[in-house]
């Protein structure tokens, strides 16, 4: 039966946190109860990206696209626009064109500068049917790389793409199929990095709820190429989601006879299994990774040998991120010039982005290479909240840098971000306004790469350690401008001489905010945080001119720092405030500044 509407509801797990799954449930009962459940279907999809408009619920053929749906509104949402055929305005994204009338999906300020092709799917198909995902040419893929391409020629198609790594260092796809496909030995693996684990990053997690036979055929057509019969997912168990969808997916699979000893019937072996990990960041270095995935202590291996020689219980495996394997299938179905006429010279196709920090949209975009980074905070991201100043944007996680308002209109690209001192990284993107205190951030990100380091090599453990303690000094004002100057020498020392990717990059985000934010760190020196952040250089006072004796003050203060009579202006000891701010956000007469 052909149905006259379908009614989608995002099932990432920013919507599912949001009670997506409820919405979803008072749907299928509303249109039960109304006699609809055989004309209306239900899907429930992966992200539709619009992260801080969640819930969402799309009607097609109309194109409605509600945010922020609850479960309350379900009824009217039926009734009303089911039923009788009237969208729910209120509902609405309100994103008008010019006559008045609503703008289309793809029209809007958050859709119209992407470029989906990784998330293609997503928020279109039903993760957890398989059908959906062959009914968009799914496998098909790989059906023309075994059918029609010897190895070596999918080999040559990924190369002639310009397919960069996704996973942070961006190096050559098809040369790392390459040196696979060339290594001896019959017994080879192809292995997923899925260990999403910079702060704030969801692009891989995104793309495993919401597509994750792309994933699946992708290391499918990989494993045809350099010749592998096994695969491996190595994901977080903190991605109950994706992990679910996986082992769905996984199992259609085999269902289907797509994966097994004679993949789609067309002679090539291959299967599939999942790897979950306890959530070290350091597990995201590939070698790590492997090490976990053997059942050993995540931490580095001593290069070479590379995994492409020697990876996977020692034999050669090929490691590639979620993100670039989204891209394969796209690649070998179009061919290598359609992907490489997007993007920039030395970096060709999309990159995906997870948005969030002080933005308006927050969520998960993909731009083709080359968008400029304003085109990213103020078109899609919509800039910063309640008209603050855009400050800086950190790329690439703790591994990245921070790149300052002066370069918003940086091109994004593996090589422009290297320029400026920050990196691509997996693709989180983290904007700060006017209220930022870069050396805070620094020190946020540098807290998190000292906690996440393995410590097998001196370097990356004392040496971030040591940084770390010298960072703190400058958040209490108790630094010299000499001190600067040997934090900058031992961030060069930790990045020369670090075993992995973790250490060599943990001091990215202190060189940046000193090569760009120096002034904040001198004013730390001699006892200011310009952005009134670290508590140490911060002294809350009450203008006795504004105090109007409420006690609002003294009654919330959380240690007893505040006195005075009522009706009469009241006074901090600075010697029992803790410097919570909590008496600023309450005083009805803003008399409390810091």
């Amino acid at each position: 039966m052909i149905e006259r509407a379908h009614v989608l509801v995002c099932g990432g797990t920013g919507c599912t946190s949001g009670n997506s799954k409820l919405i979803h449930e008072e749907l299928e009962k509303e249109l039960k109860a109304n006699g609809l459940e055989n004309e209306i279907r239900v899907i429930m999809t992966g992200c539709f990206g619009l992260c801080s408009k969640g819930p969402i619920v799309v009607v097609y053929p109309d194109g409605a696209f509600y945010t922020q749906v609850k479960p309350e509104d379900v009824k009217e949402i039926v009734t009303e626009h089911l039923l009788k055929g009237r969208q729910v305005e209120r509902l609405l994204h309100a994103e008008k064109e010019s006559d008045g009338t609503m703008k289309s999906i793809n029209d809007t300020d958050f859709y119209k500068s992407q470029k989906r092709v990784v998330l293609r799917n997503c928020g279109v198909i039903d993760p957890e049917n398989i059908d959906e995902y062959l009914a968009y040419d799914g496998y098909k893929a790989y059906e023309k790389a075994v059918t029609q391409m010897t190895p070596q020629q999918v080999i040559d198609e990924i190369k002639k793409s310009g397919l960069r790594g996704r996973g942070g260092a961006g190096f050559s796809t098809g040369m790392k199929w390459q040196f696979t496909h060339d290594a001896p030995g019959k017994e080879k693996y192809v292995a997923c990095n899925a260990d999403e684990g910079d702060p704030g990053a969801f692009m891989d997690r995104s793309l495993l709820e919401g597509d994750p036979h792309a994933v699946i055929e992708a290391m499918m057509i990989a494993g045809y190429a350099v010749g592998a019969e096994h695969g491996v997912i190595y994901v977080r168990a903190e991605y109950p989601i994706a992990v679910h969808r996986l082992e769905v997916a996984i199992a259609q699979a085999h269902e289907y006879g797509i994966l097994g000893d004679n993949a789609m019937g067309l002679g090539h072996k291959f299967d599939l299994e999942l790897r979950l990990g306890a959530g070290a960041f350091v597990c995201g270095e590939e070698t790590a990774l492997l090490n976990s995935a053997e059942g050993k202590r995540g931490e580095p291996r001593q290069r070479p040998p590379f995994p492409a020689v020697k990876g996977l219980f020692g034999k050669p495996t090929l490691i590639n991120n979620v993100e670039t394997y989204g891209n394969i299938t796209q690649i070998i179905l179009n061919g290598a010039e359609w992907f490489a006429s997007m993007g920039t010279e030395k970096s060709k196709g999309t990159k995906v982005f997870a948005l969030g920090g002080k933005i308006v949209n927050t969520g998960l975009v993909e731009i083709p290479m080359g968008t400029t980074l304003r085109t990213i905070i103020e078109d899609i991201g919509g800039g910063c909240p309640n008209g603050k100043k855009f400050k800086a944007a950190q790329t690439g996680g703790p591994s990245g840098g921070c790149i300052p308002a002066s370069l918003i209109d940086t091109p994004i690209d593996y090589d422009n971000l290297m320029a400026i001192g920050s990196m691509m990284g997996s693709g989180g993107l983290i904007v700060m306004d006017e209220d930022n205190c870069m050396v805070d951030i620094a020190k946020f990100f540098l807290e998190f790469t000292v906690d996440e380091s393995c410590g097998k090599c001196t370097p990356c453990r004392i040496g971030n350690k040591r940084l770390l303690e010298m960072l703190d000094k400058v958040t209490k004002g108790e630094a010299t401008l000499e001190d600067l100057d040997r934090m900058e020498e031992l961030c060069h020392y930790i990045k020369d001489n670090s075993l992995c990717g973790l250490g060599q990059t943990a001091p990215n985000p202190v060189l940046s905010t000193l090569r760009y934010f120096r002034d904040e760190y001198e004013a730390h020196c001699n006892g200011k945080c310009p952005a009134g952040v670290c508590k140490a250089l911060v002294s809350y006072k009450v203008d006795p001119d504004k105090c109007i004796g409420c006690t609002i003050c003294a009654r919330n203060c959380p240690v007893s720092a505040i006195s005075g009579s009522v009706k009469q202006p009241h006074t901090i000891d600075p010697k029992k405030c803790i410097k919570c701010g909590v008496c600023a956000q309450k005083c009805p007469k803003g008399a409390i500044s810091k």
